[in-house]
């Protein structure tokens, strides 16, 4: 434990231009070792508290060759079991085919192998024949449990007895997220697949603002979108720099559109983000921003177009059961626009909205992953949408316009780090520092792959 919390701790600018060795995108013998040295040792986010609200209601997570059963036993109690049998090995639950996790409801659990039996906590009701072992089995027949524990509406598992708690792992991202009530968000939509790429090109495809201007050159139109990256110990986060004209604290997830009236320039750019990319909006938001030509004389400067746009979905949202949480304006700023939480998931929020991606190994074909990404926003109470996870080819189609450009420079990016002329990834040391962040981390964990000092000499 205090291995890890060195780690934890542990804090570099990382100012300096490094190379990233190309090892920890195509080695199998590096995606073998992250079994033991990385996804065995680290917190990860495996599923939504409100997925099981009833006494019963379980999911698993499959994770490379472990698979976690999460069980809800008491009303305000979680935990958590490898997904196996203690007697021969056999999984008591199997993933559906075709599906993410399985997920279901039941009052105990039954291996179907021999029968062995076992209650929500774990422990085990019945062995066909006990007898037979003369009282050997005394201490070794119960389920074994994982370690669970909840923050920001989610469910997270750490298969490492000695880890250090989730809230400690955590930080300082929690801290920074806790005023947004990200707990009180629901999925309006949650896809997954799996694509051609190692996790790790994945998650980078979505951890940097420096790709926006080529990839998605439809938004240049409303604006700059140059943004920064911190390194936040183990974790990350990311945001844009403000116009020179607005209140760096306005600079938030909501962005307004700069070029030309940003009245129009703000209704254009929503409109867009929701029907092609349907992503960091609401429909409070679009029909927000939609009147602000009427609601605003031409001329208005931006910062006071972004203050009344805010106000008014508020007020909106507010009229229909929606309350935004109070977020101090200075906060919004500081916490950027997305965190990168070590080693895999990311966390798009916003006072009303947040985007989440999420990528994992696709058994240890390092040219392959499980990518998911998922959409929430508040809604009124009872209202809550109850979404399931689909399976979606990476395609415009299945997965909207602009997120299918990202998905264009995976499979790419992949094959292209097996070139010859390729001598390992050099990201912007300002707009890309969470890259740079993410090996660092790594190779602390898997003991190579540590970025270095860029030379091209």
């Amino acid at each position: 434990m205090n291995e890890q919390r060195k780690i934890v701790e542990a804090e570099e600018e990382l100012e300096e231009a490094v190379l990233i060795p190309v090892e920890a995108y195509i080695s199998e013998e590096y995606a073998r070792a992250e079994r033991d040295r990385l996804w065995r040792k680290v917190w990860l986010q495996a599923g939504r508290v409100e997925e099981i609200p009833e006494v019963g209601d379980y999911l698993t997570y499959e994770i490379l060759d472990d698979s976690i059963l999460i069980v809800r036993t008491a009303p305000d109690e979680i935990r958590a079991f490898h997904n196996v049998c203690p007697h021969r090995g056999r999984r008591l639950v199997d993933v559906p085919p075709g599906a993410r996790n399985a997920r279901g409801n039941r009052g105990r659990f039954v291996c179907p192998y021999h029968g062995w039996s076992f209650d929500l906590a774990g422990r085990n009701l019945r062995v066909p024949h006990e007898e037979d072992w003369r009282g050997a089995l005394a201490g070794c027949k119960d389920l074994s449990p994982v370690r669970v524990d909840t923050w920001g509406g989610w469910l997270w598992i750490n298969l490492d007895p000695e880890a250090i708690p989730l809230r400690e792992y955590l930080e300082p991202a929690a801290t920074m997220l806790d005023p947004f009530h990200l707990e009180n968000m629901r999925c309006r939509w949650r896809k997954w697949g799996i694509f051609d790429c190692n996790w790790k090109v994945a998650m980078e495809a979505f951890c940097e603002t420096y790709h926006v201007e080529t990839t998605h050159p439809e938004f240049n139109r409303f604006g700059s979108f140059r943004g920064w990256s911190r390194a936040q110990g183990l974790h990350s986060h990311i945001g844009y720099e403000a116009p020179k004209e607005m209140d760096p604290n306005q600079a938030a997830k909501l962005r307004l559109g700069e070029r030309g009236d940003p009245r129009i320039a703000t209704a254009e750019m929503q409109v867009y983000t929701w029907e092609m990319a349907n992503t960091n909006t609401t429909r409070t938001l679009v029909e927000a921003a939609l009147r602000l030509k009427d609601e605003l004389p031409e001329g208005t400067p931006p910062a006071e177009v972004m203050r009344h746009w805010l106000a008014s979905a508020r007020a909106a949202d507010a009229a229909r059961g929606v309350i935004w949480p109070e977020v101090d304006p200075e906060h919004v700023g500081k916490s950027g626009t997305a965190w990168q939480i070590f080693p895999n998931f990311q966390i798009g929020h916003a006072v009303n909205n947040m985007l989440c991606y999420q990528a994992r190994p696709y058994g240890y074909n390092p040219d392959k992953c499980i990518f998911e990404a998922a959409v929430y926003e508040l809604y009124p109470p009872g209202e809550e949408p109850q979404t399931e996870w689909q399976y979606c080819e990476p395609t415009a189609e299945a997965w909207c316009y602009v997120l299918s450009q990202d998905f264009s420079n995976m499979a790419a990016v992949q094959q292209g780090m097996k070139s010859m002329g390729f001598s390992g990834a050099k990201p912007n040391p300002y707009m890309e520092r969470s890259v740079a962040n993410l090996h660092r981390n790594l190779a602390k964990f898997m003991g190579t792959g540590a970025p270095r000092r860029l030379k091209c000499d």
